[in-house]
């Protein structure tokens, strides 16, 4: 097989030569298998109609892995010259020629310091794109924070009309006004049981 990588090729087939010819080699040599193995069938039912024949079928396939050595010898030499034609003719992009993804480049050629500039600005812009990521990042995560400040700002101010409560009703310390607001909650979920229960009660009756 070729080394040459014909990397230009592969561009324009979508697969590499070498890699054709390879496959198109396997597909001769198992049908070269296959063929050689019918060709044993068929021996070895002859063989078998003849009365008195001394031939087993060990010495048959002896035979045929022989005769399939050398086929497969012809077949590899030839096999060797048509892929040399076939890469060279046939397979092969002529260097005169240039694909249609590649014609800008002939119609507007640029020189050696010319194309280092261009690599030059293409840095500078990947370096501009990932800080223009980095800042958006950042902006992203103060707008997270000043969500998170709002809804802490929401929180204190309701601990303190619950602190402001309390002290409405005696208790000054926070932790007291929460025991003040749990106890009334559950005197409410009392109250608002015996309505129901009365509720259902005069529906009885």
């Amino acid at each position: 097989m070729s080394v040459d990588p014909m990397t230009y090729e592969a561009q324009f087939f979508g697969f590499t030569p070498q890699t054709c010819m390879l496959r198109i080699y396997i597909a001769f040599q198992d049908y070269l298998f296959g063929v050689m193995q019918a060709v044993e069938q068929v021996i070895l039912k002859k063989l078998g109609d003849l009365p008195g024949c001394e031939i087993n079928p060990v010495q048959v396939r002896k035979c045929t892995e022989k005769f399939l050595g050398f086929m497969k010898g012809c077949f590899d030499n030839l096999f060797g010259k048509m892929e040399r034609l076939f890469l060279q003719l046939i397979l092969r992009i002529p260097p005169n020629i240039l694909l249609p993804e590649d014609k800008p480049q002939e119609l507007h050629p640029c020189s050696e310091e010319e194309f280092r500039l261009l690599q030059e600005e293409i840095e500078q812009l990947q370096k501009y794109k990932t800080e223009l990521g980095t800042k958006q990042a950042l902006l992203a995560e103060l707008e997270e924070q000043k969500i998170m400040q709002a809804q802490l700002k929401q929180t204190l101010v309701l601990f303190d009309e619950l602190e402001n409560a309390g002290q409405d009703h005696g208790t000054s310390d926070f932790r007291e006004s929460l025991v003040f607001l749990v106890q009334n909650s559950r005197k409410l979920q009392t109250i608002r049981d015996t309505v129901e229960q009365e509720g259902k009660r005069m529906k009885i009756l």
